[in-house]
């Protein structure tokens, strides 16, 4: 997979290259009886002239029943190479010990529930090397989504954690945690996500999404010691990669430049004006049974723009519609929802086209950070729909 170069970094290429990644990790870990199927990219972190972050799995052949390989390298200055294989993650404490079966069944014990020993079965959901891993624990009837953070983190979450829950929305209930080990242990939710719904058709009424969005809003600033999301470090994040990824090519520039006009000035004025979620989006709400509603993601709620979780809402729906197409549907309940808003609230519409347009172009940095083999058709498509939505 071709990657745009860093001249701070000469060896960035070579990551994206499955036989020399292949070589390194069979250098550093030994020779493997066989070779992978494949090498998939799982996510890249690339920060210019200092470091790039790969994430892999190696997948083996079905008739060999072996589990995938998870391993990361990390290129930093110097051209110097680190390599590490999951779970070993210094800056996730706990990582290691809550992947395996056994001691995770200990921990369970001790920090959750003194429950009869049963076999531990452990799925992972994500992992996002130095930042934080969900993992589902199974043990019979009883089942837990683990989460693992850094430890310096664990207040914030559980500040947020408190703070949804003052509004209408659920949250899962803390079953137990592990502080040293960064580890908090959620129960489960039963009920549907709400991005499935919308695609299968199945999905709630605005209005009941956005009366509570009006709950969260509502809950006095002062309740949160956290800080206020900044909007500005992001925006200029993704400009900084989105820039450098379109390199010398000249599709995508035209919109870019002209996205930029536009985002700037709206940048340069935008203040956090009350609480908010700060990363609200489909794929982050359960829908329980008698129309309940729940996050399954809890972090980072506090002082932030009440608009903006309308706006990130919304460029969701947009960029999964029409970059991602994983249906007309979503496309759909994107019109129904803006509509509704716009009406409940009567914002300005072209203030919430800024924040969905600026949230869009946030999104944009998908195809960079999970590349796949049309990223290079896919940044540029989704700049197009970030003027689509500022014009």
């Amino acid at each position: 997979m071709e990657f745009p170069t860093d001249e701070d970094l000469p060896d960035l290429p070579r990551l994206f290259d499955g036989g020399w990644v292949w070589e390194k990790y069979c250098c550093e870990f030994g020779e493997h009886e066989l070779d992978p199927d494949r090498i998939a990219i799982q996510g890249v972190s690339h920060t210019l002239g200092r470091e790039a972050v790969v994430t892999y799995e190696a997948e083996w052949p079905d008739d060999t029943y072996l589990p995938n390989d998870r391993f990361t390298f990390h290129l930093g200055p110097g051209n110097l190479l680190r390599i590490s294989r999951f779970p070993d993650d210094h800056y996730l404490p706990g990582l290691a010990e809550v992947c395996d079966p056994e001691p995770a069944l200990r921990l369970v014990i001790t920090h959750v529930a003194a429950i009869p020993p049963k076999r531990m079965r452990v799925q992972v959901i994500r992992y996002r090397p130095r930042s934080h891993a969900v993992l589902r624990h199974r043990m019979g009837r009883s089942r837990f989504y683990a989460r693992m953070v850094r430890p310096s983190t664990v207040p914030a979450i559980l500040e947020s954690a408190e703070l949804i829950g003052k509004s209408d929305f659920a949250v899962p209930r803390l079953a137990g945690l592990w502080h040293e080990g960064g580890v908090l242990w959620f129960s489960e939710i039963p009920g549907k996500d709400l991005r499935s719904q919308i695609r299968k058709g199945d999905q709630p009424a605005p209005g009941l999404i956005l009366d509570g969005l009006e709950s969260l809003w509502a809950v006095p600033e002062g309740d949160s010691a956290s800080p206020p999301f900044y909007l500005p470090v992001a925006y200029q994040k993704a400009k900084e990669i989105l820039g450098h990824s379109l390199g010398k090519h000249n599709d995508g520039w035209q919109d870019y430049r002209k996205a930029v006009e536009s985002l700037d000035p709206f940048i340069d004025h935008w203040r956090a004006t009350g609480t908010a979620h700060n990363d609200f989006y489909d794929d982050q709400l359960v829908m329980l049974p008698q129309g309940k509603k729940a996050f399954v993601d809890i972090e980072g709620a506090g002082p932030g723009d009440p608009m903006l979780d309308l706006g990130n809402f919304l460029a969701h729906l947009k960029w999964s519609s029409q970059v991602s197409r994983k249906g007309t549907t979503l496309g759909e309940y994107h019109d129904a929802f803006r509509e509704e808003a716009l009406q409940r609230f009567r914002w300005p519409e072209s203030d919430l086209g800024l924040s969905e347009a600026v949230c869009l172009f946030r999104i944009c940095t998908n195809p960079v950070r999970h590349p796949r083999e049309d990223w290079r058709e896919r940044l540029p498509a989704g700049l197009a729909l970030v003027n689509e939505v500022l014009d």
